[in-house]
């Protein structure tokens, strides 16, 4: 799987040479007399502390240069020409991300239609926030201003068709790796100005000032505030990570009482599939009715998910963007990019789709009639597996 995550492995490497380039000489730091932190933690001296981060940048840049040589031995290409394909493909992606917050910035569409339209899928977290601010604009829009976003939780350096981060941290490490930098991007690109409020132009494009203020700890939960340059009627709030505790229920409903009718409140990844997941508490007998009135008549529609899981052992992406329906994928590798795997479009649905509902549409596609495990062994005899 590592052949998956070697452009952002070399994009690492080039940061780490970049670093090296700025450090001062190792004679230099072995020659002087250890100085100490005045902490109450252990002290340790601050070159053996340069020393160790050196080491294990050195270990870095081994590992990338041993992986662009594999890389490069398995493909019949130089080093430089597979070091210029991963540079390339980064530079494409930058420039797909610029190109969507141009079309968002230009696009001053009207109320949207129940359409149906194929839309990519995100290659990166950037590329994710984009696509993200476009549907939940869009919906605010049309007038929806209670709204869920369930990302795939991605790393900055993270790719969509990576493996798929197990978190052995559990939800402080997903919040803190993922959950609170994708929320604070996507709060930093959403323009939702109240249309009953006049709104200046130019201070409408300023980017509002983000903070967060962490819930409980151990949950990875936290409430993050957007408070827009033009005035407090385009302030957005997301809740990040609820889950079934009824102290959610109470969060939900206070923050609801405090946005008001027509500004924005988002829950980021709720820990939630929909009432069911309740279930019956004998110490809060009346969660699920309090959860069907506090969340589910009011709103809080799907408007952006993108939801990663294995069908048939294929890696297989669902996407909901607002107003259009859930676009079903599968990832296949490239025949004419070496360490590549390309999104194909299966189909559509209007409904959240199932696993079996993938199995279906991946038994009926020509490119995924060999297991991915026989496309590789059909690769590796030289033969062609399309």
């Amino acid at each position: 799987m590592w052949i998956r995550r070697l452009p952002a492995f070399l994009a690492a490497g080039a940061l780490c040479e970049s670093v090296l380039a700025f450090s001062p000489p190792q004679s230099h730091l072995s020659t002087r007399t250890p100085i100490y932190y005045h902490t109450s933690s252990p002290r340790t001296p601050i070159s053996v502390q340069a020393s160790s981060a050196d080491d294990e940048v050195q270990l870095l840049l081994e590992k990338a240069r041993k992986l662009r040589e594999e890389a490069a031995a398995m493909s019949g290409k130089t080093v430089e020409e597979i070091e210029n394909e991963s540079r390339n493909q980064k530079k494409m992606a930058d420039e797909a991300v610029e190109r969507a917050r141009k079309e968002r910035e230009d696009k001053n569409s009207g109320k949207s239609g129940g359409r149906i339209q194929i839309l990519p899928v995100p290659d990166d977290a950037k590329a994710q926030i984009q696509q993200a601010a476009s549907a939940v604009e869009r919906a605010f829009k049309d007038g929806i201003v209670r709204q869920t976003v369930r990302f795939a939780l991605l790393g900055q350096e993270e790719a969509m068709s990576g493996e798929v981060n197990e978190w052995p941290g559990g939800a402080k490490q997903m919040y803190r790796e993922a959950g609170r930098p994708l929320t604070e991007a996507l709060l930093s690109e959403i323009r939702a100005y109240s249309s009953k409020e006049e709104t200046n132009t130019e201070d409408c494009r300023s980017p509002p000032r983000v903070t967060a203020e962490d819930i409980w700890d151990f949950d990875g939960s936290a409430i993050i505030t957007a408070k827009a340059a033009a005035g407090t009627h385009g302030d957005v709030k997301a809740l990040v990570f609820p889950n079934t505790d009824t102290k959610y229920l109470k969060d939900i409903e206070s923050i609801d009482k405090e946005v008001g009718p027509d500004r924005l409140f988002l829950l980021v990844n709720p820990f939630w599939r929909n009432v069911e997941s309740w279930g019956f508490n004998i110490l809060a007998p009346n969660a699920k009715k309090r959860a069907q009135e506090v969340v589910f008549d009011n709103g809080y529609e799907v408007t952006y998910a993108v939801l990663r899981f294995s069908a048939r052992g294929e890696d297989c992406v669902a996407l909901k963007s607002y107003p259009y329906d859930w676009q079903l994928y599968a990832y296949r590798e490239d025949p004419n990019w070496f360490n590549q795997e390309t999104p194909l479009w299966l189909g559509s649905s209007k409904e959240e789709p199932t696993s079996s509902q993938f199995s279906e549409l991946l038994n009926s596609r020509p490119e995924f009639k060999m297991s991915k495990n026989m496309r590789q062994m059909q690769r590796m005899m030289g033969n062609d597996d399309q």
